[in-house]
């Protein structure tokens, strides 16, 4: 009888095996699954955090300007980049300016289309130093919005922003007098069909130029 129920335990251990490598592989899918979705998600929301927080050099959009500046002084630079896949040259037009920390400042970026078909594009941007992305605030940015030149067109895209006063709180900003405001132009990998089918009918090249607060036209 002992000899039986030996022989039987032997032929169920390969079986019990079986099922407990199964359960561990469907556990290490689901895992993985989690793991990967959790990736996904924390894209967007790394962004949003930065935009907040002003972490990694982002700066923040802000709905009011200070009640009015300080004494202190600083002087911001402009940059402008653009990835692969865009027949676009985009530069700064306005040149550095110094300003009152809580002053509003306004400058401008252009972009003009070489390609010879319409494209779309949206940019990201950061401040240098990365420390200083929680004080610099944007009352209007071209940014994360969807910008689409036609064929030989000029496009210039405003940025008004402000240097928050509380950065003269900042024991480890004391001593900094410059930052740089950098946007890189990356292509949009999808362009809607009839969007691109509208602006590509452009019979000759233009130059679309946006306006700023108080109205006026930037020439």
């Amino acid at each position: 009888m002992s000899e039986q129920n030996t022989a039987e335990k032997r032929e169920t251990r390969p079986a019990d095996n079986a099922r407990a490598n199964l359960r561990l592989a469907y556990g290490l899918l689901g895992f993985v699954g989690v793991m990967v979705g959790m990736a996904y998600a924390a894209v967007p929301l790394y962004s949003l955090f930065c935009q907040v927080t002003g972490y990694g050099g982002t700066t923040r959009a802000a709905t009011a300007a200070p009640a009015g500046p300080i004494a202190r002084k600083m002087t911001v630079r402009f940059d402008a980049n653009v990835s692969g896949g865009l027949s676009w040259t985009f530069r700064p037009e306005t040149k550095p300016v110094t300003l009152k920390v809580g002053e509003t400042g306004e400058a401008f970026y252009k972009v003009v289309n070489l390609g010879q078909h319409a494209s779309a594009g949206t940019a990201t941007f950061n401040v240098t130093p990365q420390a200083a992305g929680a004080y610099f605030n944007k009352l209007e940015c071209f940014c994360f919005t969807e910008q689409t030149v036609n064929a030989g067109e000029t496009s210039h895209m405003p940025v008004i922003f402000f240097i928050d006063p509380d950065i003269d709180k900042d024991p480890d900003l004391r001593f900094i007098d410059t930052i740089t405001l950098s946007y890189t132009f990356f292509p949009l990998e999808k362009e809607p069909a009839d969007k691109a089918a509208k602006v590509g009918g452009s019979p000759a090249p233009t130059d679309r130029t946006s306006t700023h607060l108080g109205g006026a036209d930037n020439g």
